[in-house]
């Protein structure tokens, strides 16, 4: 159980839904021609999930100092497993979740997709280890990466398949995954400033230039808010253009009450924020709120279908 505590299962087992969501959700749904056979998709899956536990290893043991003071009670590396014990643990899911992006890479004849793994996983190293202490970088990092794991859907099973014949149909199809992908990056980068205003204590502790260190709280609340604000204003756009007027009703009452509600809810609750635990709140609500959105594009897909017979 410590060990499953240790690389986050949860947000694993998040990360995984959400790119099955991609591919049974939307992509199969609108019958495009796909790159990867389910044996393949699996291994992009896995892969992605590996080297993602990897970086919550690493980033934990680069962490140890600064979670006794933020997190006491939920520190593992040195109480429940060792730091040697961590490395191994890092070394082997790392590796392993790149060598089977090598595979994945050479099973779709682009054996140079394989260097997006190392890239990543080099990434996720730097940033436990430098990044994350450089002003609004780490967060930016952290927000890319999400973001890229939607991203990564359309590397492998569109771009493949793309060809004169269906290049519109291709290009349609990859662009919206971009769009979910901008609304998790925006989403997840005001989460990890929230996290910071949480952690400020432990970072100060540990020198580490986060932005409400350097901003100060106040100004960081609200710079979090305005970036909320720009994603929350685009879906009411979105919604009245787009699925209210095509009568996309369920499409439209889903994000009212999953993504919408939810995200003006964060608003008010960053503007009123002041202890740890509103901070606490707001993070988790955000990362229920990257579920439901990314879901949404299951639900706007079926309702677009059923609508056209």
């Amino acid at each position: 159980m410590k060990f499953l505590k240790l690389i986050r299962y949860q947000n694993l087992l998040l990360l995984a839904f959400m790119q099955l969501v991609f591919r049974f959700g939307y992509l199969e749904l609108i019958k495009i021609p796909l790159s990867l056979f389910y044996w393949q998709y699996t291994l992009l899956v896995l892969a992605t999930v590996l080297i993602a536990a990897g970086g919550y290893v690493i980033n934990d043991i680069f962490d140890q100092e600064t979670d006794q003071i933020n997190k006491p009670n939920k520190v593992i590396i040195g109480n429940s497993i060792s730091e040697t014990n961590a490395y191994t643990i890092y070394a082997a899911l790392t590796i392993t979740g790149v060598a089977l992006g090598f595979i994945l890479a050479n099973s779709v004849s682009h054996p140079n997709f394989a260097v997006i793994f190392v890239l990543v996983a080099t990434l996720l190293y730097f940033y436990a280890s430098t990044l994350k202490q450089i002003t609004l970088i780490g967060n930016i990092v952290v927000a890319g990466l999400l973001a890229f794991s939607v991203i990564i859907i359309g590397i492998f099973d569109i771009y493949p398949n793309t060809f004169e014949i269906n290049q519109q149909q291709m290009a349609v199809a990859f662009a919206i995954l971009m769009d979910y992908a901008k609304f998790a990056f925006i989403l997840n980068l005001v989460r990890e400033i929230i996290k910071d205003l949480q952690d400020i204590e432990g970072d100060k502790e540990e020198d580490m230039k986060t932005m409400p260190i350097i901003l100060g709280q106040n100004k960081t609340k609200k710079i979090a808010f305005v970036l909320l604000l720009l994603p929350t204003l685009y879906l009411f756009y979105y919604l009245n253009n787009y699925l209210f007027a095509n009568d996309l009703y369920y499409g439209t009452l889903y994000l009212i009450v999953f993504v919408i509600a939810p995200l003006i809810f964060c608003l008010f609750k960053i503007w009123t924020a002041k202890e740890k635990f509103d901070y606490q709140q707001i993070s988790t609500f955000l990362k229920w709120i990257i579920f439901f959105g990314i879901l949404s594009i299951a639900v706007i897909t079926l309702n677009i279908i059923h609508h056209a017979k």
